[in-house]
Order: C-alpha cells, then structure tokens, then sequence
C-alpha cells in the first residue's frame, strides 16, 4: 500500500507541475484592466494546492508511522458505492434542476441522512454553501452555473448584479 502511496503522489505532483507549466502561458495574477484574475489563475493555483497535497501524502508515506497502513475491505465498500452514486445523481441533476438545487440535495442527504450530523451543521453548510457559490462565482467572477428549471429564480438577483 505504500508503494501505491507514493507512486500515486508522485504521479499527482508531476502531473500538477505540468498543468503549472501550461497555467503560465496565460497571466496568473490579477489583471486591472478586466478587474479579475488572468486566465491562467485558477489552473495555476489550483495545481500549487493539489501539488503540495500530494507533496503531504508522500512525506506521510515516508513516516515512521506509515507502517500502520490502511487496507480497503469489502465493508467499505457500501458506503464507498453510496457516496458514489450520490455525486452520480446530483451531476445528473445539474441540467435539470439547477446547480444550486442539486448541491443543496446532495449536501442535506450526505450531512444528515447518510452522515447523521446534527440539523445545526446541516442547515448551516446546506444553506451557506449555495449562497457562497452564487456570490462567488455569479457576482464576483461573472461565471455563470447551470440554473434548470429554476433560471426564473434568479432574475431579481440577475438585475441587482449584472
């Protein structure tokens, strides 16, 4: 398992370092005249962050520690196969109902049905996580995220920012 460990970050950095590479064709930094990162910001400094994850998971690898190793077996399997057909369901979802709507459904099932959390931290993510998705990216960057069914919704919003 340690072998995989490694050889899997190994692999995740040097694929990171590459997509770095491409990312500074574009400008990284923030540009005044358009009032927003370059195009190449995001893919730059999304890469530095899964670069140094998987820079984390090799030194782990190399711990002294690392000799209690962590197997997959058939009891993970279930939840595994859950979680997955969740993220399925909800991509499915997008067209239809809307990003917004699908985040929300996936985050409610996953913190309160499938993970027991209590309705504080439920309600909370569930309702902050949409709202911190729409500012951040419909105000902020002007990127547009599938609406569905629900595009009406949004116009009032649509007025106050565009």
């Amino acid at each position: 398992m340690l072998v995989a460990d490694r050889l899997i970050a190994g692999a995740i950095m040097a694929l990171s370092a590459y997509f770095m590479w491409h990312a500074t064709v574009l400008p990284i930094g923030w540009e005044g005249e358009t009032g927003g990162p370059g195009g190449g910001a995001f893919p730059f400094w999304l890469s530095l962050i899964m670069l140094l994850c998987a820079g984390g998971i090799l030194a782990r690898s190399f711990a002294a520690d690392a000799k209690a190793s962590f197997f997959f077996d058939r009891t993970m399997l279930r939840p595994l196969l859950m979680v997955v057909a969740s993220l399925v369901i909800t991509i499915a979802l997008i067209p239809i109902v809307g990003a917004y709507v699908a985040i929300v459904a996936f985050l409610f099932w996953y913190l309160r049905i499938y993970g027991g959390h209590g309705w504080t931290l439920t309600m909370s993510l569930t309702l902050a996580t949409p709202v911190f998705l729409f500012f951040f990216f419909e105000a902020t960057l002007k990127i547009l995220l599938p609406k569905g069914i629900t595009e009406p919704l949004f116009f009032p919003l649509y007025a106050m920012f565009f």
